[in-house]
């Protein structure tokens, strides 16, 4: 851990596309750009970017730069295998599509109260020590979406994780379905290093509507992604906060307010307040654009996109929204949210637990008319 130099973290989940593939030459630049400026953390797992992921950090980062640069975080996903004997396998495959002999640190995925009975009942936890002791992972913890409880009976039950990654930004920290608050304050009890996920909830608070730009615009000190990831990162206990770039001017602008980082002002966690009573006020759909449900969706539905394009709606009431469902999202055969069959398989896989089949009723509702 004494090797990691800032507290930003490269998340790679959403690297830079073209025609459905990693734009090579950007994702290079930008992580040039990332180690010039003093930061070495990259994070990864196995799923991401449909398993495009490891194979451009390969490519990118770990095959142009020695071993002893960079810190690389891999994560072991319930998807990906079926009994303890699949596990060796898997993670042999990882190291050798990331291009590497160890990770630095190697988090159980995602945990939850289902995934940790899945975990636990093919041994996953006792594998990935057994790695650990053989000097194939350096530092093992998990990533985790659940109540706080959940969190506590895995600490409890395996104190050797060594760091938690959790979903931490200023709309979730007293949300009741998330229980950003509540989790950290776990981590603490505990005393394990946090690493943030969502500290810009997917895009959301990027793009924030007008009512809620125009505080933030006031203080005339950054962009809204800069204050929101500023905000998880000055909580005490904040090893690392992740930010899913996939640009390089994401990249410029995010290094430009985290290289010598600086926490929120007691006048900048005021605006913060205010933009959570707007957000709050606006019943919006919590989703972060993870894309897990869309794996296993049998008809193919973009199930994120459509709910984007049901808040857009809610903020601007536009006829964008109606363009973007009829002809970008739904538009040559593609699902449509009334192609839904409510067979359930996108809710086991949505981190934020959300009522996905009820909520394509109502965007089928909206747009289908």
């Amino acid at each position: 851990m004494e090797h990691i130099k800032k507290n930003f973290g490269f998340g790679c989940m959403r690297l830079p596309m073209k025609d459905s593939e990693v734009d090579i030459e950007q994702t290079c630049r930008m992580v040039d750009a990332f180690l010039e400026n003093g930061f070495n953390y990259f994070d990864t797992a196995h799923g991401y970017l449909n398993g495009k992921s490891e194979g451009a950090l390969k490519t990118c980062l770990t095959s142009r730069y020695p071993r002893d640069r960079y810190i690389l975080t891999d994560k072991l996903t319930n998807f990906f295998f079926k009994k303890q004997e699949d596990i060796r396998p898997l993670f042999q495959s990882q190291l050798e599509a990331c291009g590497v002999d160890y990770f630095d640190f190697y988090l159980m995925h995602a945990q939850g109260a289902a995934t940790f009975a899945y975990f636990k009942q093919c041994r996953a936890y006792e594998t990935a020590l057994e790695l650990k002791a053989e000097g194939k992972i350096r530092h093992f913890g998990i990533s985790f979406h659940d109540r706080a409880e959940v969190l506590e009976q895995i600490l409890n039950e395996y104190p050797q994780v060594e760091v938690v990654q959790i979903q931490f930004n200023y709309l979730d920290y007293g949300d009741p379905a998330v229980e950003s608050r509540k989790c950290y304050e776990v981590c603490r009890k505990y005393g394990k290093p946090v690493i943030v996920m969502e500290p810009v909830k997917g895009g959301t608070l990027a793009n924030l509507p007008e009512r809620a730009k125009a505080v933030l615009d006031q203080l005339g000190g950054g962009s809204a992604a800069s204050y929101a990831i500023r905000y998880a990162a000055g909580f005490e206990g904040m090893m690392m906060v992740l930010s899913g770039m996939s640009s390089m001017e994401q990249m410029e602008e995010n290094i430009r307010f985290m290289k010598d980082f600086r926490p929120l002002d007691a006048k900048e966690l005021e605006a913060i307040d205010q933009v959570q009573e707007i957000y709050h006020s606006m019943n919006l759909i919590p989703c972060t654009a993870c894309r897990y449900c869309v794996a296993g969706c049998p008809k193919h539905i973009s199930i994120p996109d459509l709910l984007a394009v049901m808040n857009t709606k809610q903020l601007h009431h536009d006829w964008n929204a109606d363009y973007y469902y009829n002809v970008v999202h739904t538009g040559g055969g593609k699902g449509k949210a009334s192609d839904c069959i409510q067979c359930g398989k996108c809710e086991k896989a949505c981190p934020q637990h959300l009522p996905i089949r009820k909520l394509l009723v109502d965007v089928a509702k909206e747009f289908e008319k």
